[in-house]
């Protein structure tokens, strides 16, 4: 590799890695406020809260690696024009493409990396992500008696105190339902004047020592209730021990969420397509043949002998020949096979929406992949073009032009996703059309930077403008008489 070309590349991997990190932390915060709610106030530790994001930011490493491509294209590109130094390059021979030459093949290297990291690295990822987010949102809120509110977070009971001592963990007026039998509500209540609480010396119970209180056990239910009154007693003091086992975060097998299309790759996304269409086309010829039974009253094989040697009776022959009350129980019969199979065939359109929406997400993952990293090119061949043409670099000028296209792209994208799951689009080319629209952008700004365009020059937009003008203006009426 030449030394210019080492140059352009050293210049490009800083801005990248840059652009890369503030755009997959974007997503990373759009995350947190998504889930913010499912995940405060219940006590995680601090590595399990990374964990989450380190996966959360894997699973956003593809969306964000063509933006930042581009942006760090128009800085580095921006940057060699901004400090003139692509003059130099282009007196001695050097053409824009071959300026561009390193840069390019990086973002080969690049796109090639992502279509790997998509396929094989990201469904490990999601796997783990989405059965960490699972049990984290599925956990019980960290153990925090409130004063004056009713703690439920212990299963089998419910907690009341009317004041808490933070530091000593001295309690007041504690109110206790105790529903650990099922189905019998709250039998048992206990009421103390006072207390304390504190846990075990393993964590895993909580013991409140209640002092000064009373209980009252209402064991009966029904017809017992006459034989087992209500019990009702008293103490100077005495111990509840709670299980807390609850309140810790139990992990999900991470078998049961393999089967998504989110963690499957490209080989896995189309066996599980085939399997679908396959279920698909059995379940179709069970809902026909459904149909085509429910549907006729009186099929030609259960046409009604009138006797052993009569020939079969066609319907309007049988109806006709039938008293009037069997008549109307026939269609009183027929009204109601028509309302079933009526309902049925509405279950039927449901549940075929459901497989296609379904089959049209394995069919989205497996474009979205390829798609990705084919906008990773696309979005290089804006971003250094523009670079070489608007020739600014930092982060002014370059970032609101990257916003705009990635606006644009991911407008797009979520747009025709969401018509293909509806149905309305076919996966090809739906998925494609956000970076198929960006291509000819593409191709035209690296014409343009290719010929030297000034693209983005003030004064040839206002030369243009006066020569166009001029096209417009009126001869003189009274040309002057010298010529």
């Amino acid at each position: 590799m030449k030394k210019l070309h080492r140059m352009i590349v050293a210049s490009f991997v800083g801005p990248l890695v840059v652009t890369f990190a503030i755009v997959v932390f974007m997503f990373v915060m759009q995350f947190l406020w998504k889930y913010v709610d499912d995940l405060m106030g219940k006590g995680l530790e601090w590595y399990v809260i990374l964990e989450l994001l380190t996966y959360a930011a894997a699973s956003f490493v593809p969306p964000a690696l063509p933006t930042a491509i581009m942006l760090a294209a128009i800085m580095t590109m921006g940057g060699l024009g901004e400090n003139s130094e692509l003059i130099p390059m282009r007196s001695a021979g050097l053409g824009l493409p071959r300026i561009m030459l390193p840069l390019a093949v990086f973002a080969v290297l690049l796109s090639v990396g992502s279509f790997y990291f998509s396929n094989n690295l990201l469904p490990i990822a999601n796997l783990k992500f989405k059965s960490l987010l699972w049990d984290l949102t599925e956990k019980k809120p960290a153990l925090n008696i409130k004063p004056g509110v009713f703690y439920n977070g212990i299963e089998g009971f419910s907690i009341r105190v009317m004041e808490k001592d933070a530091d000593t963990g001295r309690l007041s007026d504690v109110l206790i339902y105790d529903h650990r039998t099922p189905f019998k509500g709250n039998s048992t209540v206990i009421r103390a004047k006072s207390g304390t609480m504190r846990r075990s010396a393993d964590g895993r119970y909580l013991v409140l020592t209640l002092e000064d209180g009373n209980f009252y056990d209402e064991t009966g239910t029904g017809d017992r209730k006459a034989q087992q009154p209500l019990m009702r007693g008293t103490f100077k003091r005495d111990e509840l021990t709670m299980d807390l086992s609850g309140l810790g975060l139990r992990r999900t097998d991470e078998d049961l969420f393999k089967e998504n299309y989110k963690m499957l790759t490209l080989a896995q996304l189309q066996t599980g397509e085939d399997s679908l269409l396959r279920r698909f086309d059995e379940r179709m010829v069970e809902q026909v043949e459904h149909l085509r039974n429910g549907l006729v009253l009186l099929r030609r094989d259960a046409w009604v002998k009138m006797d052993s040697t009569a020939a079969y009776t066609p319907t309007k022959d049988y109806l006709a020949r039938l008293p009037s009350d069997a008549r109307s129980h026939v269609y009183e019969l027929a009204m109601n096979m028509a309302r079933n199979n009526g309902g049925f065939m509405e279950r039927s359109q449901e549940e075929m929406n459901g497989r296609n929406s379904q089959l049209a997400k394995f069919r989205i993952e497996w474009h979205r992949k390829p798609m990705l990293a084919f906008a990773c090119l696309v979005f290089f061949f804006i971003g250094a073009p523009l670079g070489a043409i608007i020739r600014k670099g930092g982060m002014g000028l370059p970032v609101v032009v990257a916003i705009l296209f990635f606006l644009l792209f991911h407008i797009l994208s979520f747009s025709t996703e969401k018509l293909v799951i509806a149905g309305e689009m076919q996966a090809w080319p739906g998925m494609w059309i956000s970076t198929l629209v960006l291509v000819p952008i593409g191709a035209w700004l690296t014409w343009k930077a290719a010929m030297d365009s000034p693209l983005f020059d003030r004064d040839a937009y206002y030369r243009g403008w006066e020569r166009f003008r001029s096209l417009l203006r009126r001869s003189h009426a009274h040309p002057p008489a010298v010529q």
